[in-house]
Formats: C-alpha cells, structure tokens, sequence
C-alpha cells in the first residue's frame, strides 16, 4: 500500500520527509520552522520569536489546507523552542491560531533546531 502524502507549495522541506502523512483518522504534519517557508525571509526574523511562530503556523496551516483540513481538526501540537525564555512570546501568537477548547500541546526547550530556526511547531489532525 502506497503511503498517502501531502505537500505545500508555500512551504519546502530541509530533508527527506513529507510535510503530512495520512494515517487514516489521523494526518501527522511535520515541524515547520520559519526558514521552511518558500520565501523565508529567515535572516529577517532572527530574534523574531512571534514572527518565527506566525510562520510556522503558516507554513503548517498551508499544509493543513492541502490535506483538506482546518485548524478546528488539529488536536495535538507540539513546540520546540530552543530557550524557555521565548515561551510567553510564542504563546502571544499560539493563542490566536486556535479558538478554544485548544488542542492538547507540549513545549519542550532543544538545543537547537534546524537551519538555526528558534521555533518549531509540529502537529496532528483528525479527520472528521
């Protein structure tokens, strides 16, 4: 059985994976950070925890659109950020991306991240 993928075009990939796997009643997208965006103004947005964060959801949502999903089917994220100290920022724009009741989530500090991002969102939707 072929694997079912789907893929943006706002946004590439920096390794051998799919931006979202089918699994069934579940569609697992894959980290996003800013520098994944088609048009990644990366440099633009070092020290830019909000902007950072308003582009990976834009980059997952984009995804999530390809999949023919909404964001009201998202009930799993998880965030890496690399310093606790980028929380409350990155919550400021979290919280505007989802209506409440929000999705089950957790946030975990790394090292670093890929392409010297300092946020990284990932999440799973459930087909309804």
């Amino acid at each position: 059985m072929a694997r079912k993928t789907y893929n943006a075009k706002n946004a590439n990939v920096s390794g051998p994976y799919s931006h979202a796997v089918d699994a069934g009643d579940f569609v697992y997208f894959s980290g996003q950070t800013a520098m994944n965006a088609a048009n990644s103004t990366s440099s633009d947005m070092s020290g830019d925890i909000q902007a950072q964060t308003r582009q990976c959801f834009a980059n997952l949502f984009d995804v999530l659109e390809a999949s023919g999903l909404k964001n009201e089917d998202v009930v799993k994220v998880n965030v890496y950020l690399t310093s606790m100290k980028h929380f409350d920022a990155m919550n400021d724009v979290y919280e505007t991306q989802f209506r409440e009741p929000f999705p089950a989530r957790t946030c975990v500090a790394v090292l670093e991240l890929p392409l010297g991002a300092e946020v990284e969102i990932e999440m799973i939707a459930r087909k309804t």
